[in-house]
């Protein structure tokens, strides 16, 4: 089993629970410093635009979902009691070279598996919909957040607004590899959303930021990295549960 990335809330879910360890963070800075300025880069599953919301918080995933949930109520509340200037970012789905391979992520999931001639597994009917943001916009929208004027705590939404759907992101990586994988069809996990979608109209006003590089542009760079990687004999077993 393996505790890299979100593949973890379902395996160690007591692992992944961000308020212990953000609220001795934030007490400690917060006695020695009077201004600091701390980025928060957190998920958050109401912050998505969904047809129907609905937060369960005693799912399989909650230890992630309320875990960042809190950090970030932590966050504000320690701006209001100390004063300290924070910018709070919502990251949605991000990928690109050096991502884990067993992470758990559906985009490292089906690349190695179609590099390898694998089998590419996708739950549920693959309609549901993710908006893939490149590691380099990402940064760059992390960069202009921390150079915004003091008072722009955010939350800001961060990533790209352009929805593809699982068979979609599956069929355009064949295409690159020009890979011969089939694609198998398993039960959709319990409380998987269905889409997810940033409204970045906050970053494209306050920090003249969104995302510049197409998903196909960059599927091929991450691609590039994952070939590396199995030539070097550095991916190991892959853990097929894609979470997001």
């Amino acid at each position: 089993m393996s505790r890299h990335g979100f593949t973890a809330m379902y395996e160690y879910p007591l692992y992944v629970s961000s308020c212990p360890g953000a609220h001795v963070i934030y007490d400690t800075i917060s006695r020695q410093f009077c201004h600091v300025v701390i980025a928060v880069f957190l998920p958050r599953l109401n912050s998505c635009v969904y047809k129907k919301l609905i937060i369960n918080p005693i799912c399989t995933r909650a230890c992630y979902d309320e875990g960042k949930r809190c950090a970030e109520t932590l966050f504000f509340d320690y701006h209001r009691q100390h004063n300290l200037d924070i910018k709070v970012v919502r990251i949605f789905n991000t990928y690109g070279p050096r991502m884990h391979p067993n992470d758990g992520r559906v985009v490292s999931n089906f690349i190695v598996q179609a590099l390898r001639g694998e089998d590419i597994t996708i739950y549920g009917d693959g309609q549901q919909s993710r908006s893939f943001c490149y590691v380099d916009d990402m940064i760059d929208g992390f960069v202009r957040m921390m150079n915004s004027e003091r008072g722009l705590t955010g939350p800001v939404n961060m990533g790209n607004p352009v929805e593809f759907t699982m068979l979609e992101l599956a069929e355009n990586i064949l295409r690159i590899v020009a890979g011969k994988s089939k694609l198998t069809f398993k039960p959709l996990p319990a409380d998987d959303p269905r889409q997810r979608q940033p409204d970045i109209s906050q970053a494209r006003s306050k920090l003249n930021w969104e995302p510049k590089v197409s998903l196909e542009d960059g599927l091929k760079e991450t691609i590039l990295y994952f070939k590396r990687l199995l030539k070097n004999g550095d991916v190991r077993s892959v853990n097929t549960r894609s979470v997001l």
